[in-house]
């Protein structure tokens, strides 16, 4: 097999990457292809060693805590409400605080793991995590814990964009890649129900010990760190320039002001005083868009114009790979998290507050989500090499929507099964085939140096669509309920999400047509070892 000579790390054409019918490829263009000076070398097939499984098991298990950390800090919001003596429009920022950090640092540490080391990353940020979550459990007032959670999110915004880096350089384009896309995508639904249920028991039963999920987060942290330390293989050094491993530090500053900005002001409107119209709210909302405008500003300049300096965090161009079908799946993916955590949210309040179940038992019935939520990404990993991705997104989003119009036409008094349990079944199809799917397409599109960015960015895209969902079906929420009864304002949220996700429904079936399976579909003809290339060899192949 021919050796593979070194490859320069400089960035071909974005607007020539362009995906092919049967197999997603990226297609340079010839100038490009004199840059990647390799030979065209042939790729083993990818074969399951015990380090490759337990390489998947530690990044999942990552994404389980992501998501654990999350739910089981909402559920007991109740019980740091009574030992602090806070009111109850002031706990919910212990859980907006993770996620704001979390979600606007996403972008910039998936682009400094792609620079100087997705291990280091991704080890970083666990240590990281793991010593804010045993701060969190010493709290001893409602501000420290908020701020103990920001810091608490930044590891997440560390590790989690890390974790998609690792995978798609330890797995090329195979079968095996796409199960362990599958199996990482599983994670959130698993810590989602076990962080549900963790939160239940201990608010239920347990009032007084809200800190023990912090320890327990926090001792959870060292066995996952450990294994990505004997199982993640160090970064190879890269050949990139001084110059072009220089951090667009102005670029990270803009786009997680104006993300930070953005989030609160989602988070915080309809909290404020005069609620939207508040002058604060006003002020931050302009800031935060023109701030955002000035970092795409930024970002166009510095790929278009100083093409001599440091590279963009973020280069605008690869919005338009796959002839602009990158940018339409993150805007699924955005509009799915808007529908879908818009459901979860409102159904949780439904149970408890005006059916008047204890968190446990309304936790328990969302508890269907868990099993079909593994069993989706199950079947992502087997069809989604032989299923064009349009019907995956397509099947995903109008089952979620569904989710929300049964709640929409809910009749309170009928049993559980007529409508909690299918909607329950119905409603993480959007997101779990969105999510795995919608990572290996991302994937396949990404350059090498660029995966734990584009990994981030899909990321932050979720994040993005949860706030703005849960403030938009808020602010229905809040005005139905000032003209008409509880049940009607809850049904007027569900209505919003049911939109939401047929959104997702039509973008994907106007614009994703022709891309064919993102999954690996192995060729009769081909060789053994020449069924797994990865994207620079594809690219040595065009040229």
């Amino acid at each position: 097999m021919s050796e593979e000579k070194g490859i320069e790390r400089s960035t071909p054409s974005d607007d020539e990457l362009t995906i092919n019918d049967e197999r997603t490829k990226e297609t340079p263009t010839r100038e490009d292809a004199e840059k990647y000076e390799i030979e065209t070398p042939s790729q083993p097939q990818v074969k399951w060693t015990w380090k490759k499984v337990f390489l998947v098991a530690v990044t999942t298990c990552a994404m389980i805590l992501n998501i654990l950390t999350i739910t089981a800090a909402s559920v007991g919001l109740p019980s740091v409400g009574r030992d602090f003596n806070v009111e109850e429009d002031k706990l919910q920022w212990i859980v907006s605080a993770y996620s704001l950090s979390s979600g606007c640092l996403l972008i910039f540490f998936g682009r400094l793991a792609d620079l100087y080391g997705r291990k280091k990353a991704f080890l970083l940020g666990f240590l990281w995590h793991c010593a804010f979550s045993l701060g969190c459990g010493f709290a001893n007032s409602i501000i420290v814990l908020d701020v103990l959670r920001a810091m608490q999110g930044m590891g997440a915004a560390a590790f989690v964009p890390a974790s998609v880096g690792i995978l798609a350089h330890a797995f090329p384009e195979s079968r095996a890649r796409s199960i362990a896309f599958a199996t990482f995508s599983a994670g959130a639904p698993v810590g989602g129900a076990l962080g549900l249920q963790l939160g239940g028991v201990l608010t239920q039963w347990a009032p007084d010990t809200w800190r023990a999920p912090y320890f327990l987060t926090a001792g959870l942290a060292v066995p996952v760190f450990i294994g990505g330390l004997f199982t993640i293989d160090w970064d190879v050094a890269s050949t990139e320039t001084a110059d072009q491993k220089r951090v667009d530090w102005l670029g990270a500053i803009l786009v997680t002001s104006s993300l930070v900005l953005i989030q609160f002001v989602l988070a915080q409107g309809e909290l404020a005083p005069k609620g939207w119209k508040t002058p604060y709210i006003i002020a931050l909302l302009i800031a935060g868009v023109l701030l955002l405008f000035a970092f795409l500003a930024w970002q166009y300049y510095l790929e278009h114009v100083a093409v001599k300096s440091r590279p963009p965090l973020m280069k605008l161009s690869m919005w338009k790979r796959a002839k602009g079908k990158f940018a339409v799946t993150q805007s699924i993916a955005f509009v799915e998290w808007c529908s879908f955590q818009s459901w979860t949210f409102w159904s949780q309040l439904f149970y408890q507050d005006y059916q008047g179940y204890a968190p446990f038992f309304a936790a328990l019935r969302q508890m269907p989500m868990v099993v079909v939520g593994v069993s989706c990404n199950i079947i992502v990993a087997l069809v989604v090499g032989h299923v064009d991705f349009v019907l995956l997104v397509i099947v995903g989003t109008l089952c979620t929507s569904l989710s929300g119009l049964l709640f929409a036409l809910i009749n309170p008094d009928a049993p559980y099964w007529a409508f909690g349990f299918p909607a329950a079944i119905l409603s993480v199809f959007g997101a779990d085939f969105v999510f795995a799917a919608g990572s290996l397409f991302v994937a396949k599109v990404a350059l090498p140096h660029e995966q734990s960015l584009a990994g981030g960015l899909f990321q932050t895209l979720t994040q993005l669509g949860t706030a703005l969902g849960l403030a938009v079906t808020t602010i229905v929420h809040n005005s139905v309920l000032r003209q008409r009864t509880q049940l009607d304002a809850y049904k007027a949220a569900q209505w919003t999400a049911f939109g939401f996700g047929v959104l997702g429904a039509v973008l994907a079936a106007v614009f994703l047509r022709g891309v064919g399976p993102v999954g690996h579909r192995p060729s009769p003809s081909s060789k053994p070892d020449e069924e797994n290339p990865t994207s620079t060899e594809r690219m040595s192949e065009k040229s």
